[in-house]
């Protein structure tokens, strides 16, 4: 009984050492858990505010956005996706989101993003492995739309920041009937 007790004392201070190591970050005292949330509260102020470049300079040069088509899909590489894009089509995005001729942007339009629930799942030297919650109202057309799901972000640390290497968006209602397409990012 003595050894199960020693035992399990031993796990909880195993897991306080590592909330205590997951708040403090080094000897800087930073919050890792903060900086994660602030760069997912800048990404939802990138998408509602249209800021669409700042939006893709949130990620890495070689990162990716991913909206899969089917919550089983393990990969966005050769099957189907909603969305699966590098920064490269993420930028023919954008300059199709700008473009004066671009008719599906002239009505009035607007979204907004609450994100939340946000647990960082695993952290390395390398890779910080972030799952969170989103709600998005899209109003378009005299209409409401509403989307709900999960993030999973994979980020990296770089000289600017935190940065995503890989976004993936799994929406509740992926597979539902639209009356007209995704124009942007979720």
């Amino acid at each position: 009984m003595a050894k199960k007790l020693r035992k399990a004392v031993a796990k909880v201070k195993q897991a306080v050492k590592k909330v205590a190591a997951r708040k403090l970050n080094g000897a800087n005292g930073h919050d890792i858990q903060r900086e994660v949330e602030q760069l997912l509260f800048r990404q939802a102020e990138c998408l509602d505010g249209k800021r669409w470049d700042e939006f893709i300079e949130l990620f890495t040069a070689d990162g990716t956005y991913w909206m899969p088509a089917a919550p089983e899909q393990t990969t966005g590489d050769g099957v189907p996706s909603i969305f699966w894009e590098d920064r490269n089509l993420m930028n023919v995005r954008l300059k199709r989101l700008g473009h004066p001729r671009a008719w599906s942007q002239k009505t009035a339009w607007g979204t907004n993003h609450v994100v939340g629930n946000i647990v960082i799942e695993q952290e390395n030297a390398k890779e910080i492995v972030v799952r969170s919650r989103f709600h998005m109202m899209e109003f378009r057309n005299d209409t409401n739309r509403h989307f709900a799901g999960s993030y999973v972000h994979h980020l990296q640390r770089t000289k600017g920041g935190l940065r995503i290497k890989l976004q993936r968006v799994d929406m509740v209602n992926a597979q539902g009937p639209y009356e007209y397409v995704l124009q942007a990012w979720v």
